[in-house]
C-alpha cells in the first residue's frame, strides 16, 4: 500500500521523525504522519503549517507499506463524539500514545480531520517491524500552485 507524505526538500531523503507532538501522538514518540491520498497530503500540509514558502523546494515521498495486516484503525465510532475539536487534542493524543507503546500494530490508520471518508497512516519508527516493512519507495518534485496560499 502506498502513503503520502510533502516535505522540505532537506528533509525527504530518510523516514526519520521528530518526536515533536502532534494529533496522535506526545512528545519523544517518534512517527511519521502520511495521507492515504496525494490530495490529503497537500492538504494536511497547509492546515498543520503557518506559513509554506513557495520559494523552498517540496517534495512528495510515496512510502510503502508493505504488509497492510500491520496496519490498525480507529474507527470514528471509537473517539469521543467531538473528536475534532480542539479541546478533545489531549485526548486523542493519549489514544496514539497507548497504541505507539503497545506496539501492537506499525501503522495506525485514522479518520482525516479535514476531509470526511479519508484517512491518514501514522507510522510507528521505533516498532520493531518497521525497517523491514516501511520503504521510501519514490521522491517526486512538489509544486505548490500558488491559489492555495
Amino acid at each position: 500500500m502506498e502513503v503520502f507524505r510533502i516535505c522540505r526538500e532537506k528533509y525527504a531523503h530518510s523516514l526519520l521523525a521528530s518526536g515533536a507532538p502532534n494529533r496522535w501522538n506526545k512528545k519523544d514518540e517518534f512517527v511519521i504522519y502520511t495521507a492515504g491520498n496525494r490530495a490529503l497530503s497537500t492538504l494536511e500540509m497547509l492546515v498543520n503549517k503557518s506559513y509554506i514558502n513557495i520559494s523552498n523546494q517540496y517534495k512528495l515521498l510515496i512510502i510503502l507499506i508493505k504488509d497492510e495486516s500491520l496496519i490498525q484503525e480507529l474507527k470514528i465510532n471509537d473517539l469521543p463524539y467531538n473528536w475534532k475539536a480542539n479541546e478533545v487534542y489531549s485526548v486523542l493524543q493519549e489514544i496514539g500514545s497507548k497504541w505507539y507503546a503497545s506496539k501492537k500494530s506499525l501503522v495506525l490508520k485514522v479518520p482525516s480531520v479535514i476531509v470526511p471518508k479519508e484517512y491518514n497512516f501514522i507510522i510507528n519508527t521505533h516498532h520493531p517491524l518497521f525497517t523491514s516493512n516501511i520503504s521510501l519507495q519514490s521522491i517526486d518534485d512538489f509544486e505548490w500552485d500558488s491559489r492555495l496560499l
